[in-house]
């Protein structure tokens, strides 16, 4: 495979949110979720401590109740299909605690436009692409496959059961052996592999989903394109879309799972816990070793976290105040996710291309069938050469009549030339048959090779008129993204002028402004909640001339002293030792110097803040 280098760039998160259920609104839950869409920002408040801060999280898009999948599908998913159509490798993937809506976000209702979710926009998207292409010739194939407690399963092998085996080329990378691709040439093609395959997928029901998905499944569209280049020869490129639907993630307190259930969601969870190891590997960038081998999963998803891939994850969480915890944790989860690097590259000219494989043997078939009719006409092959065996079965029906009708003929005379005849009709009959069935093999494999067709001109305009709406459709929905960047870049600047711009009329208000600043960073360090295991009771001291600062980063309790770890003290006299406490930060495993300048302090505080989204919680 020729190697094209490509631009490093991060993995795109967005969060989808899902309305409360009748059941939790009948059980008196709310909301513990605000959305600022036109922003990015989600802020989580904590129902148990009402005082508390809320955790605010930013991404590159997030979606309310009210998101169409239409609108998700224009502002986010798009342009990765069409890079696939352009030969990147693209994966989307859906992560969140079981119930949230990440199948609904994935599949949707395939039968109502309004509703169909990724995977059918993409049917849609990708056909209709093609149909409207023009001196490109294109081979679609799907597989699709479920891993479900740790096990390989092909969802469109009629021996379900059966474990495929993993494996990996320096060419290919991590491939599943054995999986089956069918070649698809429309939407209504692909979708009927699509429901065969759900059809044989492992699902059940839990105390949080009546359906929920006991498995990870990966719905895996090759899209092959011909295409001459500069040279004048044809040049071939893939492009492969992995559509991943991961299983939800689950407390068995909650699901109430026993049994086989039970069995499943720890299965589920080791997967998971996997993934999450991988993600926080590739974002620590002092990780020698990504513990990729740690899970089926993981290897599978190998190229789409740190590799050869365009990636897309939809992180998809409830609303619900009691389901706190975990929707911390996918927040968090997708927080760290943002910072995954890859590196993609368009992949042309691969040796095992089905496409060209396919031409290769088209023309093999072709010259075989003409070379055929060139002998048994005798004279040089005629491609069109449609009604030769209709004029043959005549000539020999005709020479037969003649035979009998011939009264100079002795019998046995007659007789043989009656068997000549019926040998030359039995040959004649063979090399048809023969004839129509490359013609046939001919016929199946160009009907998987996919191209624009030619129009009349009223197709040529219902087409052009579908196309602009599609594409004033694609402009909104690039508008409200460069909106929202603009936006999230002009806060930015805001704050950063805030800063540069303060200027102070003596020491003091510079102490008081700088105090306001660690606090307004200590808040923030307290909404990501760090809590590490092992403290190192530590007392660090920041000073400023007749002013001192007091970390508690670690401490023995003592009787009497009502300070703890993570207080932010005033050192009212030095002699005394009396203090004021101004407020809190929370514990952070790396200890302060012992003496350091107020400035020191805050860029420290500046760099705990921006390393703290990469710690693990």
């Amino acid at each position: 495979m020729v190697e094209v280098k490509g631009k490093s760039e991060s993995v795109k998160v967005i969060v989808r949110c899902r309305p409360l259920s009748q059941s939790e609104i009948q059980n008196g839950h709310h909301s513990s979720i605000k959305m600022h869409t036109e922003r990015g920002l989600v802020e989580l408040s904590n129902p148990k401590e009402p005082d508390e801060p809320t955790k605010d999280f930013t991404f590159d898009a997030i979606y309310d109740e009210n998101s169409k999948q239409l609108d998700l599908y224009d502002e986010t998913f798009r342009d990765l299909v069409e890079s696939v159509l352009n030969g990147y490798n693209g994966t989307i993937f859906a992560y969140g605690q079981t119930g949230t809506g990440k199948t609904y976000t994935m599949e949707g209702i395939a039968s109502s436009a309004d509703q169909r979710g990724v995977i059918y926009n993409c049917f849609e998207h990708i056909f209709n692409h093609i149909a409207n292409s023009r001196n490109q010739q294109y081979l679609v194939r799907a597989s699709y496959l479920e891993i479900y407690q740790e096990e390989i399963r092909d969802l469109l092998c009629k021996d379900v059961g059966k474990k495929l085996e993993l494996k990996e080329r320096p060419d290919a990378g991590v491939y599943v052996k054995d999986l089956q691709a069918f070649v698809t040439n429309s939407v209504d093609a692909i979708q009927k592999v699509m429901a065969a395959g759900n059809a044989n997928r492992s699902v059940g029901r839990t105390n949080m989903n009546e359906h929920s998905s006991r498995s990870h499944a990966i719905f895996i569209i090759t899209v092959e394109c011909a295409e001459a280049g500069p040279d004048g020869e044809s040049h071939i490129r893939v492009g492969r879309l992995n559509l991943v639907d991961l299983a939800g993630s689950e407390r068995q307190a909650k699901t109430g799972a026993t049994g086989e259930r039970f069995k499943e969601a720890t299965k589920i969870n080791l997967s998971l816990s996997a993934l999450g190891n991988v993600i926080s590997s590739l974002v620590d960038g002092k990780s020698s070793h990504i513990p990729y081998r740690d899970s089926k999963l993981t290897r599978l998803l190998q190229d789409s976290l740190g590799g050869n891939s365009k990636t897309v994850m939809v992180a998809c969480i409830g609303p619900a105040s009691y389901n706190y915890d975990e929707t911390l944790g996918t927040l968090r989860y997708a927080n760290r996710a943002k910072s995954i690097k890859n590196k993609p590259k368009i992949n042309e000219d691969p040796k095992d291309a089905l496409l060209r494989q396919f031409q290769e043997e088209i023309q093999r078939l072709r010259s075989k069938l003409e070379q055929k009719r060139g002998k048994s006409r005798g004279t040089t092959p005629n491609p069109r050469g449609d009604d030769y065996f209709t004029e043959q079965k005549r000539a020999i029906e005709a020479d037969r009549e003649k035979i009998l009708r011939d009264s100079g003929l002795i019998q046995e005379e007659r007789a043989k030339l009656i068997s000549e005849l019926e040998e030359k009709s039995r040959m004649l009959e063979k090399e048809r048959r023969e004839q129509a069935e490359v013609a046939e093999r001919i016929r199946k494999i160009e009907s998987g090779l996919l191209g624009g067709m030619a129009e009349t001109e009223l197709a040529d305009h219902t087409r052009r008129q579908q196309s602009e709406l599609e594409n004033k459709r694609i402009e909104l929905a690039e508008q409200k993204k460069r909106e929202r960047e603009m936006l999230q870049q002009l806060e930015k600047q805001e704050e950063d002028a805030v800063e540069i711009q303060q200027t102070f009329s003596d020491l003091r208000q510079e102490v008081d402004a700088k105090s306001k600043k660690i606090k307004k960073l200590m808040m923030k360090l307290r909404q990501v909640s760090l809590t590490p295991k092992n403290l190192f009771y530590l007392i660090s001291w920041l000073s400023l001339k007749t002013i001192c600062f007091a970390v508690v980063c670690n401490k023995k309790a003592t009787e009497g002293d009502e300070r703890r770890v993570g207080d932010i003290l005033l050192l009212t006299s030095e002699e005394d030792g009396a203090s004021k406490r101004l407020f809190s930060l929370p514990s952070y495993p790396y200890p302060f110097s012992d003496l350091c300048p107020l400035q020191t302090s805050l860029c420290f505080c500046q760099l705990l803040l921006k390393s703290s989204a990469l710690q693990p919680h």
